[in-house]
């Protein structure tokens, strides 16, 4: 959703700008991902969404769940998401800092869905061949989706390259369908 994505951004950005400076973007990675990890459990997702509790007691519980693993500053973040009603864009927040960090350690995440199991040998070739497109360290990470029928997705930042056959087979129906 672009806009959430909008409005995270300022809180990524300021979390990063931090991180950075203090040189602790691994960190703060592990405190992201704790925090949005822990909202997503059922019973703290219920907690952050009730309308009983003000947005400064869902970050307070939030913290004093996390408290062995989250520093004063991560109990800051969470207050200040807290006073902007927006303790909902954890997740957003983490996925934007995890771009920032990644772009600033010239590395890439790239997730790849395939019909059937990789290879070392076609892992090795795909991480190559992205290597020269994107001149970033390439990290894979690789699932199986058997409905895929044949051939992959890939999915590194924004570019998304559809090479199933599922996709051909939809693309096909929309060029018959549309003439």
């Amino acid at each position: 959703m672009a806009e959430l994505a909008t409005i995270s951004r300022p809180y990524a950005n300021a979390v990063f700008g931090l991180a950075k400076s203090e040189g602790t973007l691994a960190q703060w990675s592990g405190v992201l991902a704790l925090l949005d990890t822990t909202s997503q459990q059922g019973s703290v997702k219920d907690l952050l969404r009730s309308p009983d509790l003000a947005a400064a007691d869902k970050a307070s519980k939030l913290a004093e769940i996390c408290a062995e693993e989250i520093t004063d500053q991560g109990k800051a973040f969470l207050q200040s998401l807290a006073e902007h009603d927006r303790l909902e864009l954890i997740g957003d927040v983490r996925g934007q800092f995890e771009e920032l960090r990644a772009e600033e350690e010239r590395s890439i995440e790239v997730k790849v869905t395939s019909a059937y199991e990789l290879s070392a040998s076609q892992s090795e070739t795909l991480r190559a061949a992205l290597l020269a497109k994107f001149n970033k360290e390439i990290t894979i990470e690789a699932s199986v989706d058997a409905s895929l029928v044949g051939g992959a997705i890939i999915r590194a930042g924004d570019i998304v390259i559809d090479g199933s056959v599922r996709g051909r087979l939809a693309k096909l129906v929309d060029t018959l369908v549309q003439a």
